[in-house]
């Protein structure tokens, strides 16, 4: 019997130790996390495979990401300018005197992560949720995925032997694993919770996100949850890259049998012959997907269901599917299609089906196109595919793009997300359900962190990194200049 008190008092009192540990000793922290996971790679990723159903090869290269998030940001924080401080010095002349004021981003407390299915390790118990909230000086209670349970117990073993190393507190990091969805909202309702962050199903986000506004002190969820990833294919490229094109997006939607949150789940184009051959080029390539297992029981499921909603609606028809027929646990690739006007009219149309399936809406003419555009709601990513020509007679087209979506792509399938300062893996709801923020990159410590002002404090009484001699040697700005 796990008792949620227990666990968030333990998180509070560690974050009063931990939240002083100086930036550069939290980074050995995060750097001695991935030598242990580096160290136990031949052990963990074969347990991943057995509970996910995901390929070794896959599951090295996700370990790879997993480590290499960590060590990015301990040198984000070893650099320290991140904390955005900010310095306005005392002005007497001014009227009234202006006081000595100055600001820059502290840790917020425990912090709540949920451990993704898809991702065993990079959005899961030491992935990126977990390693910016420790990156920022937050202490995190991990709420393990039930379909990689061992694999979760395993990799909160390797974090026990850092922190057991780098002598961080006993509690900075907890693993929590219970059935059912109760744990979960106990974790996010109990008082001493401060932020969760959150990867899966909206229906599960949108429940976090309830729970944790329902509270008397209400906190933020960042939750990243729904998106279909509209990609738009403009006239001119499918005229001259057809083929390309479908074997390169055909790829994309079958990619992993479909569990990204960023797959290509709605394709649109303008009638014309250049479409129609796309679409049975498109549908070919997803033809000769062969099925492959989906990563449980549930997820497999929940497709089938979709995939079966979808082909029952008004004016859909079936494109291609694999010409395998599936197995037990095995996903069924398929392209389905339908026009703008019936895409319009059925908000059904418009939900996630998560799994190797994509809906192609073939429209009457741009205004069309962006009517359907306008339509959905948003998105983790949204990509235009079209020669300069393209660019040139649809930039409105592309310009309303770039308000669906926390990242717009040109000519590439958005099915793999990089991890780098740049990066926004996030979007207007209910992709997410704070569009400010990023769960992917540098950035997403911002996240777990919240600005403070100090205003007339002594020099000695302030933070390193406002002080006059600046000893961390960040980038600050001093009266409206940037200067270290």
């Amino acid at each position: 019997m796990i008792d949620v008190d227990i666990v968030l008092q333990q998180a509070a009192a560690a974050f009063e130790h931990y939240k002083t540990i100086p930036a550069h000793v939290r980074a050995l922290f995060l750097e001695a996390i991935a030598d242990e996971l580096e160290g136990q790679r031949e052990a963990l990723v074969p347990v991943a495979s057995q509970e996910s159903n995901l390929p070794l090869a896959r599951l090295n290269g996700e370990l790879t990401r997993t480590t290499n998030q960590l060590k990015l940001f301990a040198r984000l924080i070893k650099e320290g300018s991140w904390v955005e401080a900010v310095i306005d010095t005392a002005n007497p002349a001014s009227t009234p005197p202006r006081p000595d004021i100055r600001k820059m981003l502290l840790p917020v407390g425990p912090v709540v992560v949920f451990g993704a299915s898809n991702f065993p390790f990079a959005f899961s118990t030491a992935g990126g949720d977990t390693a910016s909230a420790l990156a920022a000086g937050a202490t995190v209670v991990i709420k393990g995925h039930p379909a990689h349970a061992q694999t979760s117990q395993k990799v909160f073993a390797a974090m026990l032997e850092a922190i057991k190393k780098t002598n961080m507190p006993e509690h900075t990091v907890q693993h929590v694993a219970a059935p059912g969805n109760d744990i979960g909202k106990q974790l996010v309702i109990h008082p001493l919770t401060t932020g969760v962050g959150f990867t899966g199903s909206f229906a599960g986000g949108k429940a976090l996100f309830d729970y944790a506004n329902q509270r008397e002190t209400p906190i933020p969820v960042f939750a990243e949850m729904s998106s279909i990833n509209p990609v738009v294919f403009l006239p001119d490229t499918l005229e001259k890259n057809a083929a390309a094109l479908a074997q390169t997006f055909g790829g994309s939607v079958t990619l992993g049998m479909g569990q990204f949150c960023t797959n290509p789940g709605l394709l649109l184009g303008i009638r014309s012959a250049a479409l129609e051959n796309f679409a049975q080029l498109l549908g070919e390539a997803i033809a000769q997907c062969a099925p492959q297992k989906m990563l449980h029981g549930g997820i497999r499921q929940a497709y089938v269901k979709g995939r079966q909603q979808i082909l029952a609606q008004q004016g859909v028809a079936l494109v291609n599917e694999s010409v395998t027929a599936p197995a037990e646990l095995e996903a069924h690739p398929a392209l389905a299609r339908v026009t703008a006007k019936d895409f319009l009219a059925n908000p059904v149309l418009k939900e996630e089906v998560f799994g190797p399936s994509s809906l192609l809406v073939v429209c009457d003419n741009k205004e069309e196109l962006k009517a359907v555009l306008k339509s959905v709601k948003g998105q983790l990513t949204t990509t235009a595919v079209g020669t300069e020509a393209d660019m040139a007679a649809y930039a409105d087209v592309i310009a309303l793009q770039t308000t669906l979506a926390g990242r717009v792509i040109l000519n590439a399938p958005p099915t793999g997300v990089e991890v780098c300062a740049a990066m926004v893996h996030g979007g207007p709801f209910p992709a997410t359900t704070d569009a400010r923020f990023t769960s992917v990159g540098t950035s997403a410590i911002k996240r777990w962190v919240r600005p403070v002002c100090f205003q007339g404090f002594l020099d000695s009484m302030l933070p390193a990194a406002l002080q006059n001699a600046n000893p961390l040697g960040i980038w600050r700005m001093v009266d409206n200049e940037y200067t270290r």
